[in-house]
C-alpha cells in the first residue's frame, strides 16, 4: 500500500514562500513532501474543489493526501506550516512540534503579520531554476 503524498500549496509569486519551499526541500532529503503554487492549474483546481477562495494567496494549504483531494482534511496558515515541517522529519519535525505548543490564535496572528509584510521585505519571486535537478520532480504544476 502506498503512503499518502502530502502537498503544500504556496504563493508561487512570493519571495518568502519560495525561499521557504527551498528550505523545506533541503530539510526533506527523502522527498516526502511535494509542492504546488496556488496560482497554478493544480492549486487553483484544489482550491475550487474545497470551496476555498481562488484569489486568496496569503495563506498556505497543506493537503495530507493528494491522491484523495475530495477529503476536506487540509490545513491552513500556521497549522499547514507545522504539518509540512512534521512531514520533513528530523530537525524540521522538532521545529514543528515546538511551534505546535504555541496556541493557534497566537501562531495565526504571527502568520498574518508576516503575510502582510512578506512582499515588502522579501519582494516578489523572480523565476529561476531550482538549484538541484531532483527537486523539480517535487514541484507539481
Amino acid at each position: 500500500m502506498n503512503a499518502p503524498t502530502p502537498v503544500l500549496l504556496f504563493d508561487g509569486e512570493c519571495g518568502l514562500c519560495n525561499r521557504t519551499v527551498r528550505l523545506l526541500m533541503r530539510w526533506d532529503p527523502c522527498g516526502r513532501l511535494r509542492y504546488s503554487p496556488l496560482q497554478g492549474f493544480l492549486g487553483q483546481a484544489y482550491l475550487r474543489a474545497q470551496g476555498l477562495a481562488t484569489d486568496e494567496l496569503s495563506t498556505v494549504v497543506f493537503v495530507p493526501d493528494w491522491e484523495h483531494p475530495d477529503q476536506p482534511n487540509f490545513k491552513l496558515k500556521s497549522a499547514a506550516v507545522i504539518a509540512a515541517l512534521r512531514v520533513c522529519g528530523g530537525p524540521a519535525a522538532a521545529l514543528g512540534w515546538a511551534l505546535w505548543v504555541i496556541p493557534r490564535p497566537v501562531r495565526d496572528f504571527a502568520y498574518k503579520v508576516v503575510g502582510q509584510w512578506r512582499y515588502k521585505i522579501f519582494g516578489p519571486w523572480r523565476a529561476c531554476p531550482l538549484p538541484r535537478p531532483e527537486w523539480r520532480a517535487r514541484v507539481l504544476e
